[in-house]
């Protein structure tokens, strides 16, 4: 689920970044990549300097799942290794653009939209109150529940 911390081992280097397998999840058939250009090129000021930040082949290291693919097989799983993102990762909300927390302690709700007639779904990331807001007014029982759905009291 996007915004879960996970373990991630580096299987190999490639010029965008690396792909790695998700401890626990070896056999889950996902693809899974760490985009090391798109989160550090930004913040380095050579390709050398960048390419020093991709984590040994064979490394286990801390992530974020970032963003999951689910269009067609394999399943594509996006980690981020950024520090802030290890710390508390921020996404917009797609409903009101807005900046959103994921995982423990955010207000973020993730959806899947699946099809009853076909496979693959899509992922939207919303505040629970984006979301409450487009729930018909006569259906306040599931608004409510978009409100609390997953908070322990």
């Amino acid at each position: 689920m996007p915004g879960q911390k996970v373990q991630a081992r580096v299987l190999s280097h490639h010029p965008w970044g690396v792909l790695v397998k998700i401890v626990g999840y070896e056999n889950a058939g996902w693809s899974a990549s760490i985009d090391m250009i798109e989160q550090f090129s930004r913040a380095t000021s050579s390709h050398d300097e960048l390419l020093a930040l991709f984590p040994p082949v064979g490394s286990q290291i801390d992530a974020v799942i970032e963003q999951i693919h689910r269009w067609h097989p394999p399943v594509s799983v996006r980690l981020t290794i950024r520090p802030a993102d290890l710390e508390s990762l921020v996404w917009n909300c797609d409903f009101c653009g807005e900046p959103i927390t994921l995982g423990p302690g955010g207000n973020a709700l993730v959806l899947d939209s699946r099809s009853s007639d076909g496979p693959g779904s899509h992922t939207i990331i919303s505040h629970r109150y984006c979301l409450a807001e487009r729930i018909r007014p006569e259906n306040g029982g599931e608004r409510a529940r978009a409100l609390t759905i997953g908070k322990t009291y």
